[in-house]
This record gives structure tokens, sequence and C-alpha cells, in this order.
């Protein structure tokens, strides 16, 4: 048993300096812990995908289509670490920390990066309006735009320095233009994103006149430099399959989050001294032990809410700490029944394993409630809005609460028993659970 007892300990400690480890220097790719919108600040937006237009069965593959979207042109932006996620059955979430350049980003994600090109014709009243310029391929009519790109456009420039966004058709794009520049020889070509026209660098609708027959490529004239980068990275990143509407918004200041990372240490700090202060004043010796293992809880938590990563929230943090005082309530049963075992006659020992066994079952019940619990909360926070706060809430609830039972099982107990064979076994003073043994 004195054998067992030291290879857990040793196990344990390996355990503790592995998370110590982890929490000071870069592990896994993981620098440091990821902190949540309300911590560092940035932006939280949720989308809401319409997709009745869509074929039933194709609603699952159209959102995760319009994320891995999203993501590529997050990525445009350089914003580290975003968080974009299916929230429910149509919506998106999209959390970006530390973003200064909100409403650039908003419009990136907003945009569904899709040129159509027009053609004029007379109107019923005899005026010249812009049509979308169609062609027909295997008896069927479609209209040209840059859905039929390749992901591969770029910009360059000519022989004269003219700035130009160079563009290449797929297979069907190919026969489309190539039939519609063909009619259009001398006349316009006009470009539209998102509905509107495509304006130059001098503010104008660009219009190039077709001199020849395209096929394969194509280039635009007239953009400034940053609006045909933007644009080539926006073509290459795909186009967002569904309509996206933005349903609710929070930013979040940089200097408000540090306000409340400093308040939330203070307030993790505080409560785990008291915390440990009452555990050592009213249980003396195995009040220290369980301060010790909650000193490892502590390690081992944090360093998996960094490995995973946990996004962690003000209400993580509120759930972090809500499962220390559950772990401290396990060590509290375990005592309790080992007071209650002891004052039946039994040896230090023996009532350290019965307290151990007898405690088991009630920690193991009112757990796995808490489990039961914390799935509701991530559930119910998927479908939310706002629900970020409520999932984070319960992801690092039920970590702690997983963590918390290991520790109070096999961390104390096997403090305690390492205890059982020294002198300071002997010495009555030191457990308060011996108090009133007669």
């Amino acid at each position: 048993m004195a054998r067992k007892n030291t290879l857990v300990f040793i196990v344990v400690l390996l355990l503790f300096a592995f998370a110590v480890c982890a929490l000071i220097y870069p592990m896994f790719g993981r620098q440091e812990m990821r902190l949540g919108l309300d911590l560092q600040g940035g932006i939280h937006m949720v989308y809401q995908a319409d997709l009745s237009s869509l074929e039933p069965g194709t609603e699952s593959e159209a959102i995760d289509g319009a994320i891995a979207v999203i993501e590529q042109r997050i990525n445009i932006l350089g914003v580290t670490e975003p968080v974009i996620q299916r929230q429910g059955a149509d919506r998106i979430l999209v959390e970006l920390p530390g973003i200064s350049e909100a409403e650039k980003a908003k419009r990136l994600i907003g945009q569904t990066a899709l040129l159509e090109f027009r053609e004029l014709v007379e109107g019923e009243g005899g005026e010249m309006e812009w049509v979308p310029a169609t062609a027909t391929i295997d008896g069927k009519e479609k209209e040209l735009t840059s859905s039929y790109f390749k992901e591969n456009t770029y910009v360059a420039r000519d022989n004269m320095g003219r700035l130009l966004l160079i563009f290449e058709w797929d297979e069907e794009g190919s026969k489309l233009s190539e039939q519609i520049t063909e009619r259009l020889i001398g006349k316009p070509l006009g470009i539209f994103l998102s509905g509107e026209p495509l304006l130059g660098e001098d503010g104008q609708p660009i219009a190039p006149i077709v001199q020849e027959k395209i096929t394969s490529r194509g280039q635009i004239e007239g953009l400034s430099y940053n609006e045909a980068t933007e644009l080539s990275k926006l073509l290459n990143a795909g186009r967002i399959p569904v309509p996206l509407t933005p349903i609710y918004e929070q930013t979040v200041s940089p200097i408000l989050g540090a306000d409340f990372i400093d308040m939330s240490l203070k307030a993790g700090l505080i409560g785990i001294i008291l915390v440990m202060l009452f555990m050592i004043i009213y249980y003396r010796l195995p009040g220290v032990l369980a301060s010790l293992a909650l000193i490892f809880y502590g390690a081992l938590v944090l360093a998996i809410f960094k490995l995973i990563p946990v996004t962690l929230t003000l209400a993580g943090i509120g759930g972090f700490v809500l499962s220390i005082g559950m772990a401290v309530d396990a060590n509290v049963l375990i005592f309790e029944r080992m007071k209650e075992e002891f004052r039946t006659g039994r040896t230090l020992g023996a009532a350290i394993e019965a307290g151990f066994n007898r405690a088991w079952t009630a920690i193991r019940d009112s757990n796995v409630t808490t489990f039961i619990v914390c799935g509701i909360l991530y559930w119910l926070g998927s479908i939310l809005v706002a629900g970020a706060p409520v999932m984070g809430f319960a992801v690092t609830l039920f970590i702690g609460v997983a963590v918390s039972m290991f520790t109070a099982i096999v961390v104390t107990r096997t403090l305690l028993r390492l205890f059982v064979g020294t002198p300071l076994a002997q010495k009555t003073s030191l457990f308060s659970i011996y108090a009133g043994r007669k």
C-alpha cells in the first residue's frame, strides 16, 4: 500500500509540474491563456443565415461553407485567435478579440464578394439601363458573375503603370464570357459589386468597352491599389453561399477588459485564500493537505483551460471559482465522514479509508447532477443570440468539477495516507477530526 501511495504521489507531482510549466511556458502551440472579449476587448457579432432558397438537406453544408469563407476573410485582417462557430441551426457567432478596425471587419464579413457583369439595354421608357449579362449553356440561361472566377486573382501593373486586377475564368465561366463579350464588342460591360456599380479611383462606375472576345482570362482597370488588393483577397476567399443578416453586436473596449481582469484576479485570489484559511483553521492538518490539493487543482484546471484552449470570460471565471467551492465541499464531506468513523473506534488509517469510501457516493451524485446542468446550460447558450457567457460558464464549471473530483478523491487521499505512518499522525492536536473523542 505504501509503495502504491508513493507511486501515486509521484504521478501527482509530475502532473503538478506539467501544469505549472504549461502555465509559464508556451506548450503545444499555446502562447498564453485565451481571453474572451469581456476581458481583452473586441467585437462580438451574431449573423443569421437566410436558408429559404436552399434545397432541403443542404442547410448544414451551406452554414459550414459560410463559416469557412468568413474564416478566410478574417485572416485578411490578421486577427489573432478569432472565434467563428455555428450557433443553433441558422446562426453564426463571430468574436474578434482586440480588433481596432471593427467597421472594416463587419464590412468584410457582410459583403457577398460577388461581382456581377451587366450590359446596357434600352428599357421600356426608352432609357438605357443595366441588366445582368447572360448567355445560354446547355439550354439554360445563366448570368456572368465572379462565381465563375478561379480563386487566383491578383493585382498587377501594365506597361503604362496602370493598376490591373487580373482574374481567370473556370470552364463554364469561359463559355459564358466568350458568348457575352463576342456580342458586346465596342459596347460597355458594367461591373457591379453586391448590386452597386463598382467605382474606380476617380469615383466613376467601372464599365470598360469590350475590345475583343474574352475567354479564359480578363482584367479590371481603374481601381485604386487598396480597393484592388482588398477585392482580390475577398474574391480569393470565396463567396458566402447564403445571405447573412447581423442580428446582434457588442463591442467591448480593451481598457474595460483590463479592469475586468484585475478585478477578477483579486476576487479569485481573495476567495481562494479565505477558503484555505477556513480549511486550515477548522480541520488543522487535513485542512493543510486539502489546501495543497486545492493549489494542485487550480494549476491543473488553468493549464487545461490554456491547452484546450478554453476562451476565458468573466462568466467562465465565475464557473471556475464556483468549482473551487465545490472542490472544498467534497473535502468537507470526506473529513466529516472521517470524524464519524473515528468516533466509532476506528484507527486513523481505517477512518481515512472509510471516510473516503462513504463520502464518494454523495460526491459522485452531486457532481453528476452538476454535469447534467452544465450540459443543459451549454445547449441553452448555443441557441441564444448572446449565449457565449452562458456557454463559457458551463464549460469552465464542467472542467472544474471534473478535476475537483480527482483532487478530492485521489490527491487529498494520497496525502492523508502518506501521513498515517508518520509521527505527525500521533499528535491528535493536529487533527480537529479527533476533537471530542472519548
